[in-house]
């Protein structure tokens, strides 16, 4: 899953951070009432969440594919 972000559109990154988000609302919402059985998923989200922000700076900046030496 890591470097499918990479090859996503800005408007697909957009709509993955939205979905990532909502994910990690309703997560968090589980955990506060007890409910919450995969609590590694918590991470995992956040994880992804910020894979894609990266994503989406490097393509905004252009500096997407370009690896400093």
């Amino acid at each position: 899953m890591k470097g499918e972000f990479r090859d996503m559109t800005l408007d697909q990154l957009d709509d993955q951070l939205v979905k990532l988000k909502k994910e990690q609302f309703n997560l968090r919402f589980q955990r506060a009432s007890g409910q919450l059985e995969n609590t590694a998923r918590v991470k995992e989200i956040r994880r992804d969440i910020a894979r894609v922000m990266t994503v989406q700076t490097e393509k905004r900046s252009g500096s997407a594919g370009k690896k400093s030496a």
